[in-house]
């Protein structure tokens, strides 16, 4: 809340309801427990072997507090996990490694989660809003004893923690390209009115990865560059690997916002030449029909003949509907033809061809006398 004291540790009640899974092990051996209470955890704490507590849920106020008294975390580090609007960062305390980093999830719309991740001794600690995460690669090297994860310590399982985060953007972007290309073919073959509003939302979630993946570069680069003691040498090797995969992941997303954005303006680009097609088609009508109204308005006057010699003389010729009617269809030719001639009617206009015509003789003509003196 808003001036309240720091480390002050406020609680969503509509949060997810707190759930404790441990994960102990040590090269040879592994165990996996679900417990229901804090306490439960200090005899992992006791053993000798590396143990990952993972935490679903951040509803229980009195869970998050017990377990921050046991492995004696900071209290503006209780603060920022039940604040879950934080960016990727790093902050390293005296007894252990506080990282707080996004996980990114694509069902009907795009989610994102922040994970907490705290690293002693010989532990780490994940805090999540809810169940559900990218970890189970990690989980099952864990209880497979696949790779060195289970001969290394807490700061190797926290790197693969974080490369497990970092991955899963990948899938997501790749999501996103395949939409991006039914798009484009969308827009191509039968653009809807719907595809606009498609694309805005596209940029919309584009902008929140990006928000999203841009802080972990510096997280991981801080894990690189710092000295901290609890991340080994051998460890930063494979953390260098994070940094790179965050990199390309900042210049997918902005390849991405750019391919929605020229799909965007391709859509707006192809409305308004429907528009334009469309005006042309109504103005070229609109503009035949004027010379035929006025020639119908014409004869269509009342004008007695015996009156005056000069008063409409055609209307006592024989031939005089028929003459009408031709010099209907003659105008109406006549501008068809006009119109076509200058480029109005789906073709380009001859006039804006000459120049063209005349720079490509004048070129052949360089070339050919060019050719003569080679030969001279």
């Amino acid at each position: 809340m808003p001036g309240s004291q720091p480390g002050t540790i406020v609680t969503d009640p509509n949060a997810t309801e707190t759930r404790i899974q441990v994960l102990s092990y040590d090269a040879d051996h592994f165990s996996e427990h679900e417990v229901d209470n804090v306490d439960k955890l200090a005899p992992f704490l006791e053993s000798d072997r590396m143990i990952w507590v993972d935490i679903d849920g951040l509803r229980d106020e009195s869970t998050i507090r017990k377990v921050g008294e046991m492995f004696n975390l900071h209290g503006l580090v209780q603060e920022d996990i039940v604040n879950v609007h934080q960016r990727a960062k790093m902050e390293e305390y005296d007894d252990h490694l506080f990282i707080v980093a996004r996980m990114v999830m694509l069902e009907d719309h795009l989610q994102t989660e922040q994970i907490s991740l705290i690293v002693g001794d010989n532990f780490v600690i994940t805090f999540q809003e809810r169940p559900g995460d990218c970890f189970d690669p990690v989980r099952r090297r864990l209880r497979e004893k696949i790779g060195i994860i289970r001969e290394r310590g807490p700061d190797y399982l926290m790197y693969a923690l974080l490369d497990a985060i970092i991955d899963g953007y990948f899938p997501v972007l790749e999501s996103y390209g395949d939409q991006l290309n039914d798009i484009e073919d969308q827009l191509l073959s039968r653009p809807t009115s719907s595809v606009i509003a498609r694309i805005h939302r596209m940029r919309s979630e584009f902008f929140i990865l990006r928000k999203a993946i841009w802080p972990h570069r510096e997280m991981v680069n801080a894990l690189l560059r710092e000295s901290t003691p609890r991340i080994r040498p051998e460890t930063r090797i494979y953390l260098r690997d994070c940094y790179d995969h965050s990199v390309q992941l900042i210049d997918l997303t902005e390849t991405s916002r750019e391919i929605a954005s020229d799909l965007r303006d391709f859509n707006l680009s192809q409305v308004s030449m429907r528009q334009n097609d469309i005006m042309k088609v109504l103005t070229v009508t609109a503009t035949i029909f004027i010379p035929l109204n006025f020639v119908a308005a014409l004869y269509g006057m009342n004008f007695d003949t015996k009156v005056s010699r000069w008063n409409m003389p055609e209307l006592e010729w024989a031939y005089g509907y028929p003459f009408s009617l031709t010099l209907m269809l003659g105008t109406a030719i006549s501008l068809l033809i006009f119109f076509w001639y200058r480029g109005w009617l789906g073709r380009d206009p001859t006039w804006q061809r000459v120049p063209q015509r005349r720079f490509l003789r004048r070129i052949r003509r360089h070339r050919q006398e060019r050719e003569i003196s080679d030969r001279s």
